[in-house]
C-alpha cells in the first residue's frame, strides 16, 4: 500500500455527490467508507479507524457542526473537513472552534480536496508522533520526587504549586545540601515549560572568564580557545527554563548583562555585535543571604529584585521535625534494615550538610554493611559518634576489655586523666596482648571491627606486637 493512501470516511446526505466523491477518491487509490447521514458516521466511526472525514455541513438529524462536536467528545481521532454550499466567515469560524482542520465551500475541484485530505492528514501524523515524542520523554524523565512530611516542608510544597505554573523568576534560598536543584526541577515539571530544556549552571564551578561564554555564548576567535562559534546556555534554554546555582557568585561585570536578558530577553554572544531574543524562565539559587550581599556591594540592587519576583526559602534538615526518618527509609529501600542504635543516631545528629550529607552517610553505611543491615559501626564516625565521642560506643567497649586486661599497667591513672587518654591506652593494651590482630582485639574488646579501625585512625595507633 502506497504511503499516500489515506483511510477516508465521506459524510454527506446527497446521494449523487457522495457517490462522485467516493468513487473519485477510490480510483486515486484511497480506502473509503461513506455514511448518508451523521449518526451513521458515528456508527462506523465505532467499528473502524478514519485518518480523514469528509463531512457535509447542512445534513438533516445531525448537522456537520453537530456530528464535529459528537467526534470531538467521543475522542474520536480523525481529522474533519467541513463542507458546505453556502459559506460564510462565520460558519468557518464555528467549524474551527469545534476542532474541524479544513473548510471547503461548493464547489470545488475533486483534486483540491484530495490535497486538502493529505495535507489534514500529515499534520495529524506529525501531531500523532510529537505525541508519542512527548510520552518517551516523559517516560525517561521520571517526576521529580521531594521526601518530607514536616510542617515546614508542606509550606515548601503549597508554593511549590502555586508558583510553578507562572513565568515568573523563582529564587530559592537555603542552606547547602537542602535540595534547590531537586526544587528547580519540580517547578519547571509543573510548568507549562516541562516539556521544554531544563538547562543547569554552577556559577562557583566555573572560573569567572567562562562563566559569560557558557550562558551567552561566543563567536569563533573571541578569545583564546574559541575557535568555534558557540551557542549560550540561554539559546539552549530557549523555550525552556535555565536554572543557575549559586547565583551569589556570578561576577560583578555579567550581573548587568544577565538583567538585561531577563527583563527583554535580549542576549549577546561574547565577540559579537548582533543581538539575538529568547524567552527563558529563570530560577536561581543561592545560600548566601543575597539581601547582605546587596548591601555589601557584592550584588546589584536592581538584579536582586528581578530574580527575587517570586522567592522560596528550603528549610535545614534539623528543622524539618519527622523528616531525617522518612528520608532515611527512602533512601535505605525497601529491602534493607537499620538497627535501633543507628537510626537513633541518625535521628539525633543535627546534619549540617543537610539532606545531601544524609545520602551520602546512607550510601556509605550500605556499602560496609552486611546482609542488608545497618548498625551503628556502619556510620560515618562523627554520626556514630557524638560531638565528644569516646564516650558512647567507646565506654561500652573498655568495659568489655577490662574483664579480659584488668589491672594493665598501660593505663595512665590521675585525677586529670582525660577519658579519651585512658581509652587510646586501653586499646593500645589490648592490641599488645593481641599480638596486633585487629579482629581478635575487636571481639576483645566488644566492638565491631570498623569501630576499632575508626578509634585506631583517631587516635594515631600504628599496629602494635609485644617487645
Amino acid at each position: 500500500m502506497s504511503s499516500n493512501v489515506m483511510n477516508l470516511l465521506i459524510v454527506e446526505d446527497d446521494p449523487d455527490f457522495r457517490e462522485t466523491c467516493a468513487r473519485w477518491m477510490t480510483r486515486k487509490g484511497h480506502v473509503v467508507a461513506a455514511a448518508a447521514n451523521g449518526h451513521e458516521a458515528l456508527e462506523i466511526c465505532d467499528r473502524k479507524y478514519f485518518d480523514v472525514a469528509i463531512v457535509d455541513m447542512n445534513m438533516p438529524g445531525l448537522t456537520g457542526l453537530e456530528l464535529l462536536d459528537r467526534m470531538k467528545n467521543s475522542q474520536i481521532e480523525t481529522e474533519v473537513i467541513i463542507l458546505t454550499g453556502q459559506g460564510t466567515i462565520e460558519s468557518a469560524v464555528n467549524a474551527m472552534k469545534l476542532g474541524a482542520c479544513d473548510y471547503l465551500t461548493k464547489p470545488f475541484p475533486m483534486d483540491e480536496l484530495e490535497q486538502r485530505c493529505l495535507m489534514a492528514w500529515d499534520r495529524s501524523r506529525l501531531q500523532r508522533e510529537n505525541r508519542q515524542l512527548k510520552a518517551i520523554i516523559e517516560r525517561s524523565q521520571p517526576a521529580v520526587r521531594i521526601i518530607g512530611d514536616s510542617q515546614r516542608m508542606r509550606d515548601v510544597f503549597r508554593l511549590i504549586d502555586r508558583v510553578a505554573p507562572t513565568d515568573k523568576p523563582v529564587l530559592i534560598q537555603g542552606e547547602s545540601g537542602t535540595g534547590k536543584e531537586l526544587v528547580a526541577r519540580a517547578l519547571q515539571q509543573r510548568s507549562h515549560r516541562a516539556n521544554k530544556p531544563f538547562v543547569t549552571i554552577n556559577c562557583a564551578a566555573l572560573p569567572e572568564q567562562l562563566v559569560e561564554s557558557e550562558l551567552f555564548g561566543h563567536r569563533k576567535g573571541a578569545f583564546t580557545g574559541a575557535n568555534e562559534d558557540r551557542a549560550g546556555l540561554f539559546e539552549v534554554a530557549d523555550g525552556g527554563t535555565l536554572f543557575i546555582d549559586e547565583i551569589g557568585e556570578l561576577p560583578g561585570a555579567l550581573q548587568p548583562k544577565l538583567l538585561r536578558a531577563l527583563e527583554d530577553g535580549s542576549i549577546r554572544r561574547v565577540g559579537s555585535h548582533r543581538e539575538r531574543k529568547v524567552d527563558v524562565r529563570l530560577i536561581a539559587a543561592t545560600n548566601r543571604n543575597l539581601s547582605d550581599e546587596v548591601a555589601a556591594g557584592r550584588f546589584r540592587e536592581d538584579l536582586f529584585y528581578r530574580i527575587n519576583v517570586m522567592s522560596l526559602e528550603l528549610p535545614p534538615l534539623r528543622k524539618r521535625e519527622g523528616d531525617v526518618a522518612m528520608l532515611t527509609r527512602a533512601f535505605l529501600g525497601k529491602d534493607w534494615t537499620i538497627s535501633e542504635e543507628a537510626q537513633r543516631a541518625i535521628e539525633t545528629y543535627h546534619w549540617p550538610g543537610n539532606v545531601r550529607q544524609l545520602k551520602n552517610a546512607i550510601d556509605r553505611a550500605q556499602i560496609l554493611a552486611n546482609d542488608h543491615h545497618i548498625t551503628i559501626d556502619d556510620l560515618p564516625s562523627e554520626i556514630a559518634d557524638p560531638a565528644d565521642h569516646g564516650t558512647g560506643h567507646g565506654s561500652h567497649g573498655s568495659s568489655a576489655g577490662s574483664n579480659a586486661s584488668s589491672g594493665s599497667s598501660a593505663i595512665p591513672s590521675g585525677p586529670t586523666t582525660r577519658l579519651e587518654d585512658l581509652e587510646r591506652a586501653h586499646i593500645v593494651e589490648i592490641l599488645k596482648q593481641q599480638n596486633g590482630n585487629k579482629a581478635r582485639t575487636a571481639r576483645v574488646l566488644g566492638i565491631h571491627r570498623r569501630k576499632l579501625y575508626r578509634l585506631l585512625e583517631r587516635y594515631g595507633i600504628r599496629e602494635e606486637r609485644p617487645v
